[in-house]
């Protein structure tokens, strides 16, 4: 009986030995974060990348980019970075419904979990507060569009009832209703009238859909002289510029600002004629990029995890003024 509790004891020793070798080691294991974003295409999630990137090079970690539009895609990838020794990842996910599925799979496959730009919600449709996200204030954002463009109408001397608002939905998100209704909020606080704002929902949130969804709404309504257009980013204006120029609705009478400050912004106030996109909230993807991507990376080496809920901010940038703006935030 004691030889046998000697060889028991023995056992557990070694077993505890071998425990605390393999914790040192993956103490010591090279950090390898995963960055999965919903439309890889569009330039912001590629400017998130593009500042995750200058991260992983700061601090030498590994990063994979990975690109998932749908739920399934979504569930895949996250399997695909834990079969390749990730620890954890950042997320902007197609559908923030999918909340509980992505929480229970990181869960499984033992990967931290962070949010960025759409946060995830439970099947109650509350947020679930228990993943750190970084995000904008949706609402505060949308307030800006709407007030920037009540400023440019009255420095423009439009009457407001010759005047039609396109407001380019997608009510499904959280985030661009916040964006949307924000903006109808400081538009009406302004003396617009609510009636004249037209809802054009799109089917998806790039400029394709945007435009289909501008068409119809600016075809339906032919007595307004002039229009107004916001939505949840660059690409919904963007595509109701295009759609209202097309209707003979030019720079002088057409204001469209976005959010996001993207590429797709600068490529437009980078034209030799203005156009009817007027301005852009710009929002930093630096900090959405490469913030995140820090603290993940100090959740995963030095246990130190990342604020609860951080919320940016953003500026208005016009073709007057945008190089100016970004030089100032560092882009």
């Amino acid at each position: 009986m004691k030889i046998k509790f000697a060889l028991g004891v023995k056992a557990l020793a070694l077993a505890l030995a071998m425990a605390a070798g393999s914790s040192a080691f993956a103490a010591d294991e090279p950090v390898k974060i995963g960055f999965v974003v919903k439309q890889p295409e569009e330039p912001w999630f590629q400017d998130e990348w593009k500042y995750a990137e200058q991260a992983a090079k700061e601090k030498g970690f590994t990063l994979v980019k990975i690109g998932a539009p749908d739920g399934g895609q979504v569930l895949t990838a996250i399997d695909n970075l834990k079969a390749q020794h990730a620890q954890g990842f950042v997320i902007c996910t197609p559908d923030v419904k999918l909340g509980p599925s992505i929480v229970a799979k990181a869960k499984m496959n033992h990967l931290k979990l962070m949010t960025v730009d759409d946060r995830l919600i439970d099947g109650s449709g509350k947020p679930i507060e228990s993943v750190p996200h970084m995000g904008i204030s949706a609402s505060k954002i949308g307030e800006q569009v709407g007030q920037a463009i009540a400023d440019e109408m009255k420095k423009r001397g439009w009457k407001p009832e010759e005047t039609g608002a396109l407001r380019i939905s997608y009510d499904q998100l959280p985030t661009a209703k916040d964006r949307t209704d924000g903006a109808v909020a400081a538009l009406t606080a302004a003396g617009f009238p609510k009636a004249n704002v037209v809802n054009a929902p799109e089917a998806k949130t790039d400029t394709e859909n945007a435009f289909n969804a501008a068409n119809i709404a600016i075809t339906q309504n032919p007595k307004y002289k002039h229009w107004i257009a916001f939505g949840l980013n660059d690409e919904a204006v963007l595509g109701a510029v295009r759609a209202a120029e097309g209707r003979g609705f030019r720079a002088d009478n057409m204001i469209g600002v976005g959010i996001g400050g993207s590429k797709s912004a600068l490529n437009e106030f980078a034209k030799a004629e203005a156009t009817g996109f007027f301005g852009s909230v710009l929002i930093s993807p630096k900090r959405h990029g490469y913030e995140t991507s820090i603290d993940m990376y100090e959740w995963i080496k030095n246990d130190k995890a990342p604020p609860p809920l951080t919320l940016t901010t953003g500026r208005l940038i016009t073709k007057a003024n945008a190089a100016e703006v970004r030089k100032e935030m560092g882009l």
